[in-house]
């Protein structure tokens, strides 16, 4: 809106003002205004050209020259307003702002629900994974430091499948892929060097995104996904707005001077004379005259100009179109253009035809559609009125919050304000990290427990305290000028912890006598085929097995007391069964009986063979467990003999099985041989695993308690 007269802005005072520079690779563009109410009226306006090219692409290449250029726009400013300057509001062109792509993934503990504050830790984690791939590229000084601007998650990915959204699921692991946008605050030094140089003192720092977003974009119109690009003489600059906020900027090296470039060539012209011809077609001529460098006259229609660069703007528009489509993802709703080069015509067309957009969808914004601003000077016009207008306003906003403070742990620290702030930004800028704010659960054992796999969770951890002036707060929390943020670090949980012995449930230790011999009743435990102390800690995937000796049948069967007509006592007793439960220091005898009468005591069953008999048959239940005389490592009873008793000295005392393809000879005794006896025979070490091992008799699985007897073929071996 076009109000009031340059007669009454010398009424005002410096403070009573913001002056603006908008520094162009073109142009230099100044505003003066003030806010009046709900309106920010523009007061003054003035545009100097850079009398040779001081910039290229949006970057400052001759200081001097651009602060000659500023110096001129200041100075007549001064002279309409009838004061001097102190302070200028200004703008960094887009072309400084660094991106990373990362991706992010975490494992998951079985059965837990993913929160919010889970994916808010992991998108923390990309942020500072991308700031940390920035501090080391080869393109890098190591003195820059970087904020993060703002970032856009490309795809969530849960299992490994992309997931639009992940809160609320579950699953074995979790990731995000984000694309990050940092300012390298160093690099905006020469816009400093050129506001020094003409004597004023900077006052705001913004972004020329935001600026043209804040006055071409209303709050309101944010909840779209939209996608705004500012389009200079160097540079387009993009920002894309979706829920709200802006969630992303980018920019390309391509703008206007593509096109005038591309005319200078085709006329062969100058590069002044070819900005004048695109300037010409921008504002609708029909007819242009020019003279080449060999200073002939020419006269062309502005459809014939068209037709010989109309590649060079499809490029321009598809290099535009394919950046917004690699920070979006996906055609946004609406582009709005601004800037002097978004005049280009045939550019909008080309725009909506690369976008997949309805024409209308792609639209040139003027001054003319600026809300909230009042002009009482008519030399900003057209779409090249935004930014500078935008940068006025920008700074009126913020009102010299461009950076804003807040104290973190009673440490203070300035966040660059482009975006809704969060906690979260103030917590990645102090140097949290994930694992700082989201506790992590102690690692799980899954074990095999006698053929049944059992689960030990670890220690639930727990999260990140974060105080927000005194009020517990969350990472989405916004912030705002002069909050206190305190953060009491997240706590991770503990492993879990089993011992072998916790896995039993009756687990017991003891012995009992037989025949006055000792024999070990205590429960037997192996890890992974080999025998173990009751408090060896379990590791994940180790296969477990325990027995025991529990009763009096248990005892006799592995005695080999089981057959013929035997007489047995407990402590003294014959009146028990065999489903008596053995105590600790038991004595139980076992004999033969004759003809109805029990053996003499000199006719009885050798101790050392129902002992060792008995050991052999826990040995087995242990999977080669050191019980009685027998040790771990496949022994005999001491001197290396077969366990048990003579029975005669003959050759029929011996029978032969076949071990791996080799003949192996066992000598016969009173009590049965099972699969464990063996290993009293080969060289087969259990006591250093070499994987799982597998144990057959005559083609099938077998266990270590299976009877072998004469001709039966056994394999043994590690199966890795």
């Amino acid at each position: 809106m076009d109000v009031g007269n340059a007669a009454d802005i010398k009424d005002f005072a410096p403070d009573d003002v913001v002056f603006a520079l908008d520094i162009g690779t073109r142009t230099i563009a100044g505003v003066v205004g003030r806010q009046e109410g709900d309106f920010f009226r523009v007061l003054a306006a003035e545009v100097c050209e850079h009398k040779g090219r001081a910039m290229m692409d949006g970057q400052i290449h001759d200081i001097d020259q651009a602060a000659a250029t500023a110096m001129e726009v200041k100075q007549r400013l001064e002279a309409r307003m009838g004061f001097r300057f102190a302070k200028v509001a200004i703008a960094a062109a887009g072309r400084v702002l660094k991106t990373c792509q990362v991706k992010v993934e975490r494992s998951l503990e079985q059965d837990a629900e993913i929160d919010a504050d889970l994916v808010s830790s992991m998108e923390i984690e990309g942020i500072q994974r991308a700031q940390m791939i920035l501090d080391g590229s080869s393109d890098s000084d190591g003195k820059n430091q970087y904020y993060c601007v703002g970032y856009s998650v490309i795809n969530y990915y849960l299992n490994g499948y992309i997931m639009s959204k992940l809160t609320g699921h579950r699953g074995r692991s979790a990731g995000v892929e984000l694309l990050a946008t940092f300012l390298p605050l160093t690099v905006v030094d020469s816009l400093y060097s050129v506001v020094n140089r003409i004597g004023l003192e900077v006052a705001s720092l913004t972004l020329e995104p935001i600026a043209a977003l804040n006055v071409a974009i209303a709050p309101d119109l944010r909840l779209l996904n939209l996608a705004l690009v500012d389009i200079g003489a160097g540079t387009s600059d993009i920002a894309l707005t979706k829920d709200g906020s802006v969630f992303a900027y980018a920019m390309v090296p391509v703008a206007g001077d593509e096109i005038t470039e591309s005319i200078s060539q085709h006329y062969l012209v100058d590069f002044a004379t070819a900005e004048k011809i695109k300037i010409s077609l921008s504002s609708g001529k029909e007819r242009i005259g020019f003279t080449d460098i060999l200073r002939k006259k020419h006269e062309v229609s502005a459809r014939d100009v068209l037709d010989g660069i109309e590649d060079t703007i499809r490029m321009l528009a598809s290099t535009i179109s394919g950046k917004i489509l690699e920070y979006n993802r996906k055609a946004p709703n609406a582009v709005f253009l601004v800037g002097g080069g978004s005049r280009i015509p045939l550019l909008p067309k080309f725009l909506a035809e690369q976008l997949g957009l309805p024409e209308e969808r792609v639209a040139v914004r003027g001054r003319d559609v600026i809300r909230g601003v009042r002009f009482a000077d008519k030399k900003l016009y057209g779409p090249e009125a935004v930014t500078p207008v935008g940068i006025a306003v920008t700074a009126q906003l913020y009102s010299g919050k461009d950076f804003i403070s807040v104290t973190v742990n009673d440490r203070k620290l300035k966040l660059f304000n482009t975006k809704r702030l969060k906690v979260s930004d103030a917590l990645v800028l102090y140097g949290f990290g994930a694992e700082d704010l989201i506790g992590r659960s102690g690692k799980s054992i899954t074990c095999t427990v006698n053929g049944e796999v059992r689960r030990f969770r670890g220690e639930f951890g727990k999260a990140a305290e974060i105080w927000l002036n005194g009020k517990m707060s969350s990472l989405d929390a916004p912030l705002s000028f002069g909050d206190n943020i305190t953060v009491v670090p997240a706590q991770n949980g503990r492993d879990a912890s089993v011992k072998a012995h916790g896995l039993v449930p009756d687990y017991s230790v003891g012995s009992v006598f037989l025949n006055g011999k000792p024999v070990d009743i205590g429960t037997v435990i192996t890890v992974n085929g080999v025998h173990v102390g009751a408090d060896t800690e379990i590791k994940d995937g180790d296969v477990v097995h325990h027995s025991r000796i529990k009763t009096l049948g248990d005892l006799l069967e592995a005695a080999g007391c089981t057959g013929g007509d035997k007489e047995v006592t407990v402590n003294g007793s014959s009146d028990v069964g065999t489903d008596y439960v053995l105590q600790d220091g038991d004595d139980i005898t076992c004999v033969e009986r004759h003809d109805g009468y029990p053996a003499s005591p000199g006719e009885a069953s050798d101790p050392d063979t129902t002992s060792a008999a008995a050991a052999e048959t826990e040995t087995a239940r242990g999977n080669g467990a050191e019980t009685g005389d027998i040790s771990a490592g496949g022994t005999g009873a001491g001197n290396g003999d077969v366990l048990g008793t003579d029975i005669s000295s003959g050759p029929d005392d011996w029978f032969d099985v076949t071990v791996n393809g080799k003949t192996v000879s066992l000598r016969k005794t009173q009590a049965r041989h099972m699969f464990v006896d063996i290993f009293n025979y080969i060289d087969f070490d259990l006591t250093k695993p070499q994987g799982t091992i597998e144990l057959r008799l005559n083609g099938r699985p077998a266990a270590f308690t299976d009877p072998i007897g004469e001709g039966d073929v056994i394999e043994i071996y590690w199966r890795r």
